[in-house]
């Protein structure tokens, strides 16, 4: 029988050790400072692209229209200045809100850029509260080491702890890796960070209803908003003397592990350095959930070979891997765009028939052409189990997919194959120029163009972007 005690233990050591990397832990890795200011831009350009969209652009500005935050943080691409918390949340739902930005897969999925939600409101309001003491503001450097430390504790965390497996979203691990790097940023102790940080599993997470059938909406939109939100809030009351929770993770009956884990331990798989930064995946082509970013690659080689013939398609066959079989395998009907970017089928179909895919195919309009739901009747989904080997490898972490087209006639195209999306980093070389284009693209649809070559020419020169102020960089960014 379980027997409760009063007596507190020491900090549970995942707790410790999260505190003691981003208190100590001095980054050394040139790549992950070269990868942060691509994700910088790469982030940056997925949250511009969001504001097109009113469905992102509704949750926007200040909760009570009017409200004034002396040197409040500034959202980029708005004329919104709100308190840090508050700004998190804009920053962070515009962001994630086309599925555009960066990615980390492993046993658990996830975005790290999702973390600059918070990180950047909160430099930017820190930044600001010292400049108004004739103190020294936070410089992008700061916020790029940030950066790394977040990815590096969302993507270690989520190499061996699935949490999709028990029905929770990835989002906690935002929670969680925000939460920490926040309060190292807001100056916080080691107690300080590890009272945080408990707060933040205490938190729970949510369940991933809101990205499946039947329920499947607009919230996987702006859940990464909340959760880097909720980070800078808890960090704020850990700094004004909130208490923590010592084995928040470990505790019987009532901690996570007990509670929401099925009683597995929590457990980082390797020490915590730049692993995930110089690793993390960019979405660069289209705004595909990363799982099919191989098979649309696939699907626009097939385009030229199909148009005109969807009438002598007998069978598509797509072969994937487990991953990809358990989250975005979808038959019948597609309610949103939310459900839309998160089904295989759909996103393929889009592929062959239109050559290319951008948000704007997720929308209503075009989901009503008949030919999507056509070709989506005559694919089959197969897993190649050394695709799902490979991606679960983390010496080659692929993420594998291939497409076959057979007609009526008993002809067939070629098995087209694509083992790593070109925002892998075996694409690298392939893939940054194009991802500076999707960042010139961007502001285009932002910005005039002085303000444009001001912002290009700021990113062009790497010292300069890394010694500027966080509070005008993010004046950059104001129309």
């Amino acid at each position: 029988m379980y027997i409760e005690t009063k007596v507190r233990g020491n900090p549970d050591a995942l707790l410790i050790e999260t505190a003691e990397y981003v208190l100590d832990k001095v980054i050394s890795s040139e790549e992950a400072y070269d990868t942060a200011r691509y994700v910088l831009m790469d982030t940056l350009a997925s949250g511009f692209l969001a504001l097109r969209y009113p469905e992102c652009t509704k949750h926007l500005g200040p909760i009570v229209p009017g409200t004034v935050v002396p040197n409040g943080v500034r959202v980029p691409g708005t004329q919104f200045v709100l308190d840090p918390v508050h700004a998190a949340f804009n920053i962070g739902c515009m962001i994630r809100w086309l599925d555009y930005n960066d990615t980390w897969l492993a046993a658990e999925w996830g975005h790290p850029s999702d973390n600059l939600g918070g990180i950047l409101a909160s430099a930017d309001y820190i930044s600001r509260q010292r400049i108004a003491r004739s103190e020294a503001p936070l410089t992008v450097r700061d916020v790029l080491t940030a950066m790394i430390k977040a990815h590096e504790i969302q993507g270690v965390l989520a190499l061996e702890n699935s949490l999709n497996r028990v029905g929770l979203d990835h989002v906690h691990f935002v929670k969680v890796a925000s939460t920490a790097v926040v309060t190292g940023l807001l100056g916080g102790t080691k107690e300080d960070v590890i009272n945080a940080v408990s707060n933040a599993w205490i938190d729970g997470a949510s369940l991933r209803t809101y990205r499946h059938a039947p329920n499947t909406g607009s919230r996987k939109s702006w859940a990464a908003g909340d959760a880097t939100s909720r980070a800078v809030r808890l960090a704020l009351m850990t700094l004004k003397g909130e208490m923590g929770y010592p084995t928040a993770l470990s505790a019987p009956i009532w901690g996570f592990q007990e509670v929401l884990f099925k009683g597995k331990q929590v457990t980082l798989a390797r020490k915590l350095d730049s692993y995930v930064m110089e690793r993390v995946l960019f979405k660069i082509s289209f705004p595909a959930e990363f799982h099919a970013q191989t098979a649309v690659e696939c699907a626009i080689k097939l385009h030229e070979q199909l148009v005109g013939r969807w009438d002598e398609i007998d069978q598509i066959v797509l072969t994937t891997h487990e991953s990809a079989i358990r989250i975005i395998d979808k038959k019948g009907p597609l309610h949103n765009p939310a459900d839309r970017d998160h089904c295989l089928q759909y996103m393929v179909a889009i592929g062959l028939i239109f050559g290319g895919l951008t948000a704007d195919h997720y929308e209503d309009d075009v989901a009503l052409d008949p030919r999507i739901d056509q070709i989506r009747d005559k694919m089959v989904v197969v897993e190649d189990v050394q695709f799902s080997k490979d991606y679960l490898d983390p010496e080659k972490r692929s993420i594998a997919n291939a497409i076959q087209i057979v007609f009526k006639d008993g002809s067939s195209t070629d098995k087209v194959v694509c083992h790593y999306p070109i925002g892998h980093r075996e694409r690298r070389t392939e893939g940054f120029p194009k991802l500076i284009e999707k960042f010139k693209s961007s502001i285009n649809t932002r910005f005039p163009k002085r303000q444009q070559e001001e912002i290009i020419q700021l990113f062009e020169d790497h010292e300069q972007l890394e010694q500027m102020p966080v509070h005008l960089f993010m004046e950059k960014f104001i129309i």
